[in-house]
């Protein structure tokens, strides 16, 4: 039998990754793609996206189109949030659940008009998702997944809409684009669609443009957001960023093995809209109430959580785990989420993180940690 490691995929590359190279980011491998975690450092560019503005490209994202006469009644029943609430040019967040209510991932749902709509997944998540939603599109509507033919940058933080109005076109006019809300525009000559949407706690844009394109916008943004405090900003930023906001990452805070009540993201599952994908489960999870739920806290002792490290009680026995932790720099406090027993999810317990052996203090604290005035 032979003993050579089996092959592995070679790793995919953004449309941007050559730009990401000129201002020296450093590559890592995440969910099959290479892709910067850092350019000048993590905490100088989550203080920029604080103050200023960042520069993040997500064209790693799925991007799936459901389109006919029953394509939003095939959208509603794969997601647990009301989507038949959504007018032309809006957008939500939700889950998709199986039918045991656990999560198949976090997504946003474009209503582009009726018969119209766009699905943004995670990159890990891109085959299951399209799997899934195509399975459920048969015989009912069309489904595409137009991921290889759409390219997605983000420009967050205070002066987001200051720089996009430098572009000029459409620019200056997206200070009235609504959170959560989406548009057809063009930004720096280049044709694209602008959604309000974001990642990072901040206000800023989510900008979607043919893969053909993305170098010309990105170096456009670049140019113009320099003067103002634009860094290019890589994942390292942005899951400090997102875990200050406390917003969940798939595969650390949620999965598989999690359903959205317990996971406090009981405000996007409407169970009272008729009949949904893992609707049954989540009722009875709701009629007799989450086990166990994810909760955000602070290192009272010197120390970091880190995803994976145990949670104790006051007697030393393991209750729960850590699913996201680091330092916060905005907040200048070591912060996490984890999963504790519902009895113990209190503001204000006290429970231990077991650090590689070393027992350390923490406290169950509210979130989000950071919340922009």
């Amino acid at each position: 039998m032979s003993t050579k490691p089996l092959p592995t995929a070679p790793l995919r590359r953004t449309p941007l990754y050559d730009e990401h190279i000129k201002l020296g980011g450093r590559m890592v491998p995440f969910a099959g793609w290479e892709m910067p975690v850092q350019y000048k450092g993590v905490t100088e560019e989550h203080r920029a996206v604080r103050t200023a503005a960042g520069l993040f490209d997500v064209s790693h994202m799925g991007e799936m189109i459901l389109s006919g006469e029953h394509a939003g009644r095939v959208v509603d029943h794969l997601v647990t949030n009301d989507v038949k609430k959504l007018e032309d040019g809006h957008a939500l967040y939700t889950c998709a659940c199986n039918e045991g209510g656990t999560i198949l991932d976090d997504l946003i749902v474009y209503r582009i008009d009726a018969r119209q709509w766009l699905i943004v997944c995670n990159a890990s998540n891109r085959d299951k998702i399209a799997a899934h939603f195509r399975s459920a599109a048969q015989g009912h509507c069309s489904f595409e997944d137009a991921s290889d033919r759409t390219a997605m940058m983000a420009l967050q933080g205070p002066k987001a809409l200051d720089i996009v109005a430098l572009a000029g076109g459409d620019g200056p006019a997206l200070r009235e684009l609504p959170s959560f809300h989406f548009r057809d525009a063009t930004l720096a000559n280049v044709r694209c669609t602008v959604a309000r949407t974001g990642y990072t706690g901040e206000d800023g844009i989510e900008i979607f443009c043919s893969p053909s394109d993305a170098q010309r916008l990105w170096r456009a943004l670049v140019e113009l957001g320099g003067p103002l405090g634009l860094e290019a900003t890589g994942l390292g930023a942005r899951d400090t960023l997102r875990l200050e906001a406390r917003l969940s990452l798939y595969g650390n805070d949620i999965d598989e093995t999690t359903n959205p009540i317990e996971a406090g993201l009981g405000w996007v599952v409407k169970l009272d809209k008729g009949d949904f994908v893992g609707r049954a489960a989540l009722q009875r999870v709701k009629d007799e109430g989450p086990a166990r739920k994810l909760i955000g806290f602070e290192m009272v002792g010197r120390g970091i959580a880190r995803h994976g490290y145990p949670l104790l009680d006051e007697g030393g026995e393991k209750v729960g785990v850590c699913t996201s932790g680091s330092p916060g720099p905005t907040v200048g406090k070591n912060i996490g989420l984890g999963y504790l027993p519902a009895s113990m999810a209190k503001v204000g317990t006290a429970f231990q993180v077991d650090c590689r052996g070393r027992t350390v203090e923490a406290v169950v604290v509210k979130t989000p940690f950071y919340k922009r005035a």
